[in-house]
């Protein structure tokens, strides 16, 4: 594998993960932060705007992946996108936990 096979791995664990909980609030009724937000990424966006970011997130994710030729019969290409899940996966749990009140 080519070297940005790997980089399109790492950005596609990122968007995936990314998708998650915009679509999970979104399909839950609750608002969510996003880009789009103001601010932007600290106010709140309805809950349709966090449908369709979490599944133009899981778009992006999917033609990442593709692009990356990731398989489990690369070990290192597994390595790279399970490492980008961990690190925005821990990003963001710092990053919103002041965001959502339940």
């Amino acid at each position: 594998m080519k070297w940005y096979h790997y980089v399109a791995a790492f950005f596609a664990g990122i968007f995936l993960v990314n998708a998650l909980p915009h679509f999970f609030h979104g399909i839950s009724g609750d608002p969510f932060p996003t880009p789009f937000s103001h601010p932007p990424g600290k106010g709140l966006s309805s809950p349709w705007v966090n449908v369709l970011w979490g599944c133009f997130n899981l778009l992006v994710g999917y033609i990442l992946l593709s692009v990356s030729k990731t398989s489990t019969k690369n070990k290192l290409s597994m390595l790279v996108l399970f490492l980008a899940i961990l690190a925005i996966s821990l990003q963001m749990s710092f990053a919103f936990m002041d965001k959502v009140k339940f």
